[in-house]
């Protein structure tokens, strides 16, 4: 029953219960209700509408588009839930340039524009000047301009959305309520205590940003956040700005290579800075409302470390900013939540059935979040695909406070930063090292992380196969800087060598885990596209679905025994859809999950020589006939007893070697000293996850497969529409007897430098056009490229990208836009059929 709880206490049970009544708690409870949701209660310990927290004190700006998919199709669906509730103030956005480099940044911020269909356009100083006349244009090269950016009123939001949510007789709210403890027994949530009453609940969603850490821990778990200052100060009245009404009459003006923004307020100027020092705060030294001198996240502003902030804002706007009569107003060191990677925690939590986690939410994305995060627990999937957000993308590894801390340290400077795609983090490594890491160091690699397991990308130690190489990669290596930074010519070298000869690449960073029982068969034909009632030994790549057909992820399956199913995932995913096969685990307990990933570590061993490598070596017939592909079997290396798997990600004859983590260096001594005589080199994950993939057309999760597309339109359903009953299967037969209006292409690049000078090289996120216009299939959807990477194998450079039956055509020619050039492509192949070795001759022989 809808009703406000904050004089009778709390009741005795809800369905739902939101802990925390910011613009997250309220967009959630809303958003529930529209999905039918009843009985639902939103809790908070301070008062409304504003109860303390960051939703009271952001500057409340939506700038629309960032380089993630995810994140600018919440802001853009955020921006439209605002407008309708006329709480939005449109008044366009610009992100001005200081530098050449912040200018070619802008121009890939207009190509993610495009791909992501958000209107914007580039500005030379005098057209910044037109629109924001008070600015010093001499400090500028220009600026990126999005019309359709904006000011919320995020309090007055969260009082419309309660009210409605009240009219549909759907909520209870709690304001003043203290949270004491969260009671959890046998892995289920039971209870919320609060110091109004004890509620029974079916569901708990954690929505409380800062203090979200500390509610989880009552629970037994860990929400990796940490809170972070952001300092702000309004200054006024400026009497420019007084010759307007309303709230904003002017953009909001990002000054991105000073990591600070300026924005109207009124007849004030609001001024924030992200370029300070990082100042992290614990949970437990953030005062309460009582103690706060105006709330619990507004501790008073750090005046040193606002000098510089303080010096440039005035060097930028100084005809405001020195308006004599206007002074600082007010002044903030404003708490804010970082997580390690800086995106939002969202979804259930792997540990406790019943419990969600909604944190780490900026106010330009939470009510498209609120309703995402409601759809997904009310019919179990979103619309928008969250994957980069899922909580458990840290679990296992990344929740300490002091790998939170020294990730948002680190993560706080790029937040106005220019940031690399493939850019890779430096602090708290290395966590993860494989029994193969010592040697690889060895050898000079040069390591990438991954779910902080150390993996390496290219080797120093093959330098030479660069000279070897030298007439096959000549058109492919790469001159410009940001094309080439963090890639190196030496992974096409490795990539050749490889084909011809053998390599050795470990540790791939698996999730492994074993689902077992006298139920592992039936349960694991549910969970599955493909059939697992195969024999022994059988493995099977299958696609994992939510009833929507779309993608929940992909993975191996392998049936090691009877009632024994080993599942082998990506280590980025692998704390998701462990949750996600937790999740729906029998409730009769015929099954259970064994997890193997720390126990066992995998080599790869790949090439044309890869078996006479391993038949030296093994006790076992590894011949094709007593060892046929796809197919897994217990042999001896040496001393070390090995689960092998014929299987390949790269395209070529070979295994996938699981050791026991402790023989693991030993099992590389076997194999490195065998291959000496067949040149064995060690490969990274550039071969592995790029090039060898790309030239053979294999899809990604969370790159060509996610939500938004089918099995269908990715070229996956060579499984067919097996008899037993899985998620998503109705959806997935829909698909299947469905007109594609999508389909997954390779395309090449027929021209690197089609006006002359440098070449350049697409790293992946830009616009495909044809005749000049980004193409947008029936559904609304855009043509970007998912994937991007060199086949040396094809001397060509390949990329992937959805494109509509019209252009889904072999031979098509199309274009991509990059940096604001448009470079000629050509369809290559429309569908799945791999470019190099389409028969897969390699793999089966």
């Amino acid at each position: 029953m809808a009703s406000d709880s904050s004089d009778s206490g709390v009741p005795s049970h809800a369905k739902t219960v939101i802990l925390g009544a910011g613009i997250v708690g309220n967009s959630l409870a809303y958003h529930l209700a529209e999905q039918g949701r009843k009985d639902i209660l939103l809790v908070d310990k301070g008062p409304l509408p504003d109860p303390g927290g960051s939703t009271g004190h952001a500057s409340n700006f939506l700038m629309p588009v960032e380089h993630s998919k995810e994140m600018t199709h919440l802001t853009q669906e955020s921006i439209e839930q605002y407008r309708e509730m006329d709480t939005f103030n449109e008044s366009g956005g610009i992100e001005v340039a200081r530098t050449e480099e912040r200018m070619a940044e802008n121009r890939r911020r207009l190509q993610s524009a495009k791909a992501w269909g958000e209107p914007a356009e580039l500005l030379s100083p005098e057209d910044v000047e037109e629109l924001v006349p008070y600015i010093n244009t001499d400090l500028i090269k220009g600026g990126f301009y999005t019309e359709g950016a904006g000011v919320c009123d995020p309090l007055r939001a969260g009082e419309v959305m309660r009210a409605r949510a009240k009219d549909k007789d759907a909520l209870t709210v709690s304001p003043n309520t203290t949270v004491l403890d969260i009671h959890v027994e046998h892995g289920e949530i039971q209870s919320v205590e609060t110091d109004r009453g004890t509620v029974t609940a079916d569901e708990v969603v954690i929505a409380s940003g800062l203090w979200s850490p500390k509610l989880a821990e009552m629970a037994g778990v860990e929400i990796p956040l940490t809170p972070a200052v952001h300092q702000m100060i309004s200054v006024g009245p400026i009497s420019l700005l007084e010759e307007d009404e309303g709230e904003i009459n002017y953009p909001v003006v990002r000054d991105m290579d000073t990591q600070m923004y300026e924005r109207p307020s009124g007849n004030d100027l609001e001024v924030g800075s992200y370029q300070h020092r990082p100042i992290l705060w614990d949970v437990d030294d953030i005062p309460s409302i009582e103690e706060a001198p105006l709330s619990p996240t507004q501790p008073p502003l750090t005046d040193d470390a606002f000098e510089k902030s303080m010096a440039d804002a005035l060097e930028l706007m100084p005809e405001v900013l020195d308006d004599p009569e206007a002074g600082i107003r007010h002044e903030i060191d404003g708490l804010l939540s970082v997580t390690p990677d800086g995106m939002p925690l969202l979804g259930p939590m792997q540990a406790v059935d019943g419990l969600w986690s909604c944190a780490a939410i900026w106010i330009k994305e939470a009510p498209a979040i609120g309703e995402e995060v409601a759809k997904w627990m009310t019919r179990g999937y979103p619309d928008i695909d969250l994957h980069s957000s899922n909580v458990n993308r840290f679990f296992e590894y990344g929740t300490s406070r002091t790998f939170v801390k020294e990730r948002a340290h680190e993560g706080f400077q790029k937040i106005y930063g220019i940031v690399h795609p493939v850019e890779q983090w430096q602090s708290s490594r290395p966590l993860r090292t494989s029994a193969f890491y010592t040697r690889q160091d060895e050898l000079d690699a040069r390591f990438f992380e991954a779910a902080g397991w150390e993996r390496p990308q290219w080797f120093e130690s093959n330098e030479d196969l660069v000279d070897q190489y030298a007439d096959e990669i000549a058109d492919l290596r790469r001159s410009n800087e940001w094309d080439s930074r963090w890639w190196s010519p030496i992974i096409l070298g490795e990539h050749l060598h490889m084909r011809e000869n053998v390599g050795m690449i470990g540790d791939m960073g698996f999730t492994i885990f074993d689902l077992v029982g006298p139920g592992a068969t039936e349960y694991a034909e549910k969970m599955a596209v493909g059939r697992m009632d195969v024999d022994v030994g059988k493995s099977v790549y299958t696609p994992i679905l939510d009833e929507n057909g779309g993608f929940r992820s992909d993975l191996s399956v392998v049936r090691v025994e009877e009632d024994r199913y080993r599942v082998i995932t990506g280590g980025g995913m692998g704390g998701a859809d462990k949750q996600w096969f937790s999740q729906h685990l029998p409730e009769d307990g015929s099954v259970h999950i064994d997890d193997q990933t720390s126990a066992l570590c995998t080599l790869g061993v790949w090439g044309p020589d890869a078996r006479d490598v391993l038949d030296s070596v093994a006790e076992e017939d590894v011949s094709h006939e007593a060892f046929p592909p796809y197919t897994a079997q217990e042999i001896t290396i040496g001393e070390v007893d090995t689960w092998a798997l014929r299987i390949s990600y790269v395209g070529e004859r070979g295994w996938e070697l699981y050791a026991p983590m402790e023989q693991g260096q030993r099992l590389w001594d076997i194999i490195w000293e065998a291959g000496q005589e067949y040149d064995v080199r060690p490969v990274g994950m550039g071969v592995y996850g790029t090039t060898g993939r790309m030239e053979k057309g294999y899809r990604l999760y969370g790159h060509e497969l996610e939500l938004e597309y089918n099995p269908a339109e990715a070229g996956l359903t060579f499984h067919g529409v097996k008899d037993a009953d899985f998620i998503g299967k109705e959806a997935y037969a829909t698909a299947i007897e469905s007109e594609n209006t999508a389909t997954l292409c390779t395309l090449s690049v027929d021209d690197h430098a089609p006006n002359g000078g440098e070449r350049r090289f697409m790293l992946g996120g830009e616009p495909i056009l044809a005749d000049g216009d980004v193409i947008v299939d029936e559904e609304g959807r855009r043509s970007y490229v998912t994937s991007a990477g060199t086949g040396p194998s094809v001397g060509k450079h390949l990329l992937m990208s959805y494109l509509p039956p019209e252009y889904a055509t072999e031979g098509q020619q199309l274009s991509v836009e990059y940096f604001g050039q448009q470079y000629p492509v050509t369809v290559e192949v429309a569908g799945s059929r791999p470019l190099f070795d389409p028969n897969n001759e390699r793999i089966r022989s």
